[in-house]
């Protein structure tokens, strides 16, 4: 049977047709007055639909319609909310008035933005954890900010699983199937309104992916779906669920990932000039990108490469080899023996682009972050200390770097404050420091008038907070006693667990081991007396899903789960099923205390606590991640000192003592200290002192000014530059860079004096020359540098800094010398050594070529 098919949409009448309109376009989700338009229409049906209000709108039945229609007060709001919308997608922003010569290039300059994963909104469910979250939060700062930016990910028709747990506690994993055409999203479709499908070859097959679009603000997200009628069964699943499968699955999900989304940027008429890989996952669009322009340009594949690889952005999240996709090299020749001629390479020097040394018989796997780092010009981790740890684990990608030069920098996360910011706090916000708070989230100017907030306002605010939070809790703690066939005895005791009034305690995250999600419970007889005193009474809210494969992780949630049954933790411990962005917001806006106690340094950088600040609430952490840069001594507390110790159940016991001890003689003495007006006068100076410090440093605004202005902004200059006149430039770079690597074999550092010895005063200068080799080489294509430093007690220089040297007379016999000099500025042991790189305009970075000699 042959089924023909059509789509049917709401019939809205005529006054409310424009709610379509807004409906496809994820602004209102950030938009506390759209937001509440929609609630307006329907509100259980609403928390019904979870929040998706192109379903709403299919539900309403024609009377409640008629009524909206003639409800002229919800129609105002609607033509003021859209009216909002329109100016905000036609004015000038901060990309605009920052960058003026790439702006005015007009649809010339994209930039395109690779995720596995995407988190806008729970209506759109194709998230698993803080990445997807991430990238949803990038796209809205992207859209705040004005960046000609789009996105790129897979539609999932599974999503990530829903979360049920069994009464003995272990987790289970639910698919439920995804309708499309009633989420927030469109087809993208040809001039005869067929759907755009464009072709990847994954494997041994051709799999066929439709576009489609999901309208972000100003930017747009396009996804790809693998699960169509023309497909082969098996590649039909590509894009079943995210994070689903084993191996293979994952290869062939980043094929289409990165393969697919440039040829899909391609139907669509779009030439990135930047593509940003967020995560390894992506990295197979270098190679694509460099078959098209071999393709289109005729260049080969080194000048392709030289063309593209400077454009190329991308962002490690990942702290351990153990997080990095690798794939053995069967699965590459599988998959990638035929394509690979496509770019003028040889299997084997395929796979050499993802391993840290070719030459190393024992790296047989191929490595995705590598690969992204070799074919990228640009490289940062996501924190201060995440992008030191990276540093330090890809080093060998650059041997001859000294780690604290490897061309990794850091960008520390951010979040999007009006996503995740109650609206009783953004209305305090909004009378005390302005109505354009929000458009300046980074300002740190603006966040010193939170000072000036009277403390009643602000406690009162994050109150009725905690209250929310406490009713969300009860109502779905009693569906989740529900769905495990609870006695009603049980259910009805649901109405009683947590206070309003308690000091709250949010832990929410996945549940993988390295987290220690299970840490606060290892002395559980304190922490009941922390729990239970009846005066001071604390509770906790946890959530958070393991992997379906991680049975550790399972076993965590599991024991959790165990002490929440206990009857003497019932009313002050509750685990939350299911979390997603809705439960997300409850809890970082009802919260007291966020909870977080990773095993440094295993936490690249973590997003959730810089949720908190915004709506009042305090991180209590380990110096891992974000919060050694954040954590002041009073904006929070930090568990520990930042020490790592060899042995990790020592590890567990120092730290989950230091958070008993947090508890029992700070913070719940603090909360519980009132004035005559019934006010915790201290803790709200320390909510404000967090609110002031870390809500404008950590938001997506500033960390988009700073991905444009350090990495963007350069990328796509080098871009323009590289690829005008017919790609002379990269031609000439690709050209320079084999010569190179021929005349460098003879280059050397025959002979280092200096002119000064012995002892050295601070503020006194060492004075080098070295004697250079330089055979074939020009002075200019070489810089000559002093690099010095102070050195550690195994004789490495730590934090050194580099000095040019110049060229003193004339070359004789192919050989010059240099001089330079360094001040001695801290005293101690110091060291210097010189070396030589080679130096050319369009290098994206002093290690581009992989050479470098030291005398």
């Amino acid at each position: 049977m042959q089924i023909r098919t059509f789509t049917v949409v709401p019939s809205l009448p005529k006054p409310l047709q424009r709610l379509r309109e807004l409906a496809l376009n994820l602004w209102w989700s950030w938009n506390a007055d759209a937001t509440d338009l929609f609630r307006q229409l329907d509100p259980d049906l609403w928390d019904e639909v979870e929040h998706n209000p192109v379903k709403l709108l299919s539900l309403l039945g024609a009377k409640r319609l008629e009524q909206v229609a003639a409800d002229t007060a919800l129609l105002a709001q609607m033509d003021r909310v859209l009216d909002k919308l329109h100016v905000y997608q036609k004015r000038n922003a901060w990309f605009q008035e920052k960058f003026p010569h790439l702006a005015k290039l007009d649809g010339a300059l994209t930039i395109a933005y690779f995720s596995m994963e995407f988190g806008v909104h729970e209506s759109l469910p194709i998230y698993s954890g803080g990445l997807g979250v991430l990238a949803g939060d990038h796209l809205k700062s992207a859209s705040d900010l004005g960046l000609p930016l789009v996105g790129i990910g897979l539609l999932y028709r599974q999503g990530y699983f829903h979360q049920r747990l069994a009464v003995d506690g272990m987790q289970i994993e639910e698919y439920p199937p995804l309708d499309f055409y009633q989420m927030p999203l469109s087809r993208v479709t040809k001039d005869d309104d067929r759907q755009l499908v464009i072709d990847v070859e994954v494997g041994p097959r051709v799999v066929h992916a439709a576009v489609w679009k999901v309208q972000v603000g100003r930017v747009p997200l396009y996804l790809l779906d693998t699960d169509l009628a023309d497909n082969d069964p098996l590649d039909r699943e590509i894009t079943a669920r995210l994070y689903g499968g084993d191996t293979e699955q994952r290869i062939r999900q980043e094929i289409v990932l990165g393969i697919g989304g440039v040829r899909a940027l391609d139907a669509l008429g779009i030439t990135p000039a930047v593509c940003h890989m967020n995560e390894g996952h992506a990295a197979f669009l270098s190679v694509e990108r460099i078959r098209q322009v071999m393709d289109r340009r005729k260049l080969h594949f080194g000048e392709a490469r030289e063309a593209v690889a400077p454009s190329h952005v991308f962002t490690t999240h990942t702290p351990v080899p153990a997080g990095i996709d690798r794939f053995e090299p069967e699965l590459i020749e599988k998959y990638f023996g035929k394509y690979v001629k496509s770019i003028g390479l040889n299997l084997v020097e395929f796979i050499n682009l993802g391993k840290v040394d070719a030459s190393n018989p024992a790296e047989k796997k191929f490595n995705m972050a590598v690969m992204a780092l070799r074919l990228a010009g640009n490289a940062n981790g996501v924190s201060e200390l995440h992008g030191s740890v990276s540093r330090n684990m890809f080093c060998n990608v650059w041997p001859g770097a000294p780690k604290d030069e490897v061309p990794i920098l850091s960008i520390t996360n951010g979040v999007h404050t009006k996503t995740w910011i109650s609206v009783e706090m953004q209305t305090l916000l909004e009378r005390y420091l302005g109505p354009g708070w929000s458009d300046n989230a980074a300002d740190h100017s603006i966040w010193q008038k939170v000072a000036e907030i009277p403390d009643a306002e602000v406690y009162r605010a994050h109150e009725r907070c905690r209250e929310r939070l406490v009713e969300f809790t009860r109502f779905h703690l009693k569906e989740q006693l529900r769905r495990r066939g609870a006695p009603p005895a049980e259910i009805k005791q649901a109405d009683e667990c947590l206070d309003p009034e308690a000091l709250t305690i949010g832990f929410a995250r996945r549940f993988a081991p390295y987290k220690r999600g299970a840490l606060i419970f290892r002395d559980p007889e304190r922490l009941l007396r922390i729990l239970a005193d009846r005066d001071r009474p604390v509770q906790i809210v946890i959530a958070g899903k393991a992997h379906p494969r991680d049975e550790r992780g399972k076993d965590i949630i599991k024991n959790i789960l165990a002490a929440t049954r206990r009857p003497e933790f019932r009313r002050r411990l509750v685990f939350l099923e299911n979390h997603d962005m809705n439960t997300a917001r409850y809890l970082v806006q009802g919260c007291d205390i966020w909870l977080n106690n990773p095993v440094k340094p295993q936490e690249a950088s973590g997003t959730s606590g810089m949720k908190v600040a915004p709506n009042g609430g305090l991180n209590m952490s380990v110096l891992d991640g974000w919060w050694p840069e954040a954590y002041d001594g009073g904006n929070g507390w930090a568990i520990g000192d930042g020490q790592i110790y060899e042995d990790p159940e020592y590890q567990n016991y120092v730290e989950g003592e230091a958070i008993y001890e947090l508890l029992e003689k700070e913070i719940v003495p603090m909360f519980y200290d009132r004035t005559a007006d019934g006010l915790p006068r201290r803790w709200i100076a320390r909510m404000k002192a967090s609110m002031r410090t870390i809500t404008p440093l950590f938001n997506t605004a500033r960390m988009i000014e700073e991905y444009a202005t350090k990495l963007y902004a350069r990328a796509a200059d080098r871009w323009i530059e590289l690829s005008k006149n017919e790609f002379a430039a990269a031609k000439e770079l690709s050209a320079w860079k084999e010569s190179m690597g021929k005349r460098w074999t003879n280059v050397r550092v025959e002979q280092v004096e200096t002119a000064e010895h012995g002892e050295l005063a601070v503020g006194s200068q060492m004075h080098v020359r070295a004697l250079v080799r330089l055979d074939q080489v020009r002075p200019e294509e070489v810089a000559v540098e002093l690099y010095q430093g102070n050195l550690d007690t195994s004789g490495n220089i730590v934090a050194g800094r580099s000095d040019q040297m110049t060229v003193e007379g004339s070359i004789v016999e192919g050989r010059a010398w240099f001089k330079g000099l360094f001040a001695c500025q801290r005293s101690g042991r110091h060291g210097f050594a010189v070396r030589v790189v080679p130096k050319h305009d369009h290098l994206a970075h002093r290690y581009d070529t992989g050479l470098v000699l030291w005398g």
